[in-house]
């Protein structure tokens, strides 16, 4: 079976020889490609990677800075091993334990994915990542250890359909969930940074945490929004229209309601509801376009077993 080792890079001239040399050392056993993907290097990344390339290695190069989800997503993309691994540039991450991983996948599962085992990064990033870790786990129900550990080994049809954009890399694991994948993990080594330093930093925080948010509710409504929108439309619809009610009954006893802010909470609680159950039924729409419109379907049929009548 063939492997496709996707590296995305930015800015790591001096990493290249090591890395290709550490890629080749760990799969000389094995019929690989390994896939450098440049994101937009300043630096003479892509010229060392020109120079020290044997015929082993594919160069694709970006036009410009994307990030690292779009990095790894073309460099999947273009991949033509069954079995795709991910991996960081800068050698944090050792290439010797993919035959490890690869030997475990072939123990019946989809994805395996790594934990960084003494972990070799500074205090604070390796706090921050660890409440990271746990708020995921907690949000989404996918059990992983180490969601930001880039080493990780794929099966080919479920690498393929990650639709990775944004900043979900980050959320590999539960992506493969969304598609049916059977997820495992298992420790990994992790090295100190030689040269360089990293360049998917604490600056994208807000952006992981939005692309959180959009994940959670793509997996528990993404083919049905109006279990959302039409539930919280719902209720601000009811707890608007009892306010209006009750006000109502005041007016009936000649009391006064035109000053009151209720007045204008029951209103606005009314409006919203509308606007959210309205937001529901066009995003009902929008999804039912999505999939007829390109023939796609809501599912993923993994195998078809046809029983043989017997004699």
């Amino acid at each position: 079976m063939k492997i496709s080792v996707v590296v995305p890079l930015m800015n790591e001239e001096e990493n290249i020889k090591y890395l290709i040399e550490e890629v080749d050392k760990a799969l000389k056993e094995f019929d690989y490609e390994l896939i450098l993907v440049d994101d937009g290097s300043t630096d003479n990344t892509v010229e060392e990677i020109k120079k020290r390339m044997n015929d082993k290695t594919k160069l694709v190069i970006l036009n410009r800075n994307y990030g690292q989800t779009s990095a790894m997503a073309a460099g999947i993309k273009v991949a033509g091993g069954d079995i795709i691994v991910t991996i960081d540039g800068d050698l944090q991450n050792d290439p010797n334990d993919i035959p490890m991983m690869i030997e475990k996948l072939n123990e019946g599962y989809d994805v395996v994915a790594g934990i960084r085992a003494k972990r070799q990064d500074e205090p604070v990033r390796k706090f921050l990542s660890k409440i990271a870790n746990k708020i995921i786990r907690k949000i989404t129900g996918v059990y992983i250890t180490d969601y930001g550990c880039t080493l990780k080994v794929f099966k080919k049809d479920v690498a393929k359909n990650l639709q990775l954009y944004g900043e979900l890399h980050r959320f590999i694991p539960i992506l493969a969930k969304m598609y049916g994948a059977k997820i495992t993990e298992v420790p990994v080594r992790h090295h100190e940074r030689k040269f360089g330093k990293s360049k998917y930093g604490f600056n994208r925080i807000f952006k992981v945490i939005s692309d959180l948010m959009y994940l959670v509710f793509m997996q528990r409504f993404g083919q049905k929004p109006m279990h959302f929108f039409g539930t919280i439309g719902f209720i601000m619809f009811s707890v608007g229209a009892l306010i209006d009610l009750y006000l109502f009954i005041l007016k009936l006893f000649g009391e006064s309601i035109g000053n009151r802010p209720l007045l204008t909470v029951g209103t606005v609680s009314i409006i919203a509801g509308i606007q959210l159950i309205t937001t529901g039924f066009l995003a009902e729409i929008m999804i039912r376009t999505y999939y007829e419109s390109q023939n796609k379907k809501p599912y993923v049929i993994k195998e078809i077993i046809n029983s043989k009548n017997s004699e």
